[in-house]
């Protein structure tokens, strides 16, 4: 059956930098999934899957603009040191976590004083040209409560 809008899609990903580089992969863990169509996956990897299959490998390097976006150049915040999660003790070019209205967000520390931090708001891995390795491993037609709530529910999924 071939992907489409309104399907719950799971599959395996190894993703790579410009040199080949592994940078992240799931292998060995859970499949992710997600609701096909419904701005639940990056858009240059939602369009490379519609269309596919079970069982198919792929490879797909989309525009930085469909994966962690573009670079923004002077795209920096003083945030205070204790809205910083991931550690204790902060140096530049650590990564933390942020709150901010629409939820967390990854961000690099530049410069850090007693109290405050100044961070890059871009995402570590915004501008950069990444391949993913894509193997569908499984698809289903979604549930009308996922859809109504607008993600896949189970393993790889939502849970609530």
């Amino acid at each position: 059956m071939s992907i489409k809008d309104d399907m719950i899609v799971q599959f395996n990903y190894t993703l790579r930098d410009e040199k080949g580089e592994v940078i992240e992969s799931n292998e060995g863990r859970d499949p992710i999934a997600y609701l096909h169509g419904h701005d639940n996956m990056m858009p240059g990897i939602e369009d490379a899957i519609t269309g596919k299959e079970v069982g198919d490998k792929f490879s797909v390097t989309p525009p930085a603009s469909d994966t962690y976006g573009e670079r923004q150049e002077g795209a920096e915040q003083r945030v205070s040191v204790k809205h910083l999660v991931g550690a204790k003790v902060w140096k530049p070019g650590m990564a933390a976590m942020v709150e901010t209205e629409q939820g967390q967000r990854q961000v690099t520390v530049l410069k850090v004083g007693k109290f405050m931090a100044t961070v890059d708001v871009n995402h570590p891995l915004a501008g950069r040209e990444l391949t993913f390795d894509i193997e569908v491993v499984g698809t289903r037609d979604a549930s009308d409560e996922e859809i109504a709530h607008g993600h896949a529910h189970g393993a790889g999924g939502h849970h609530h």
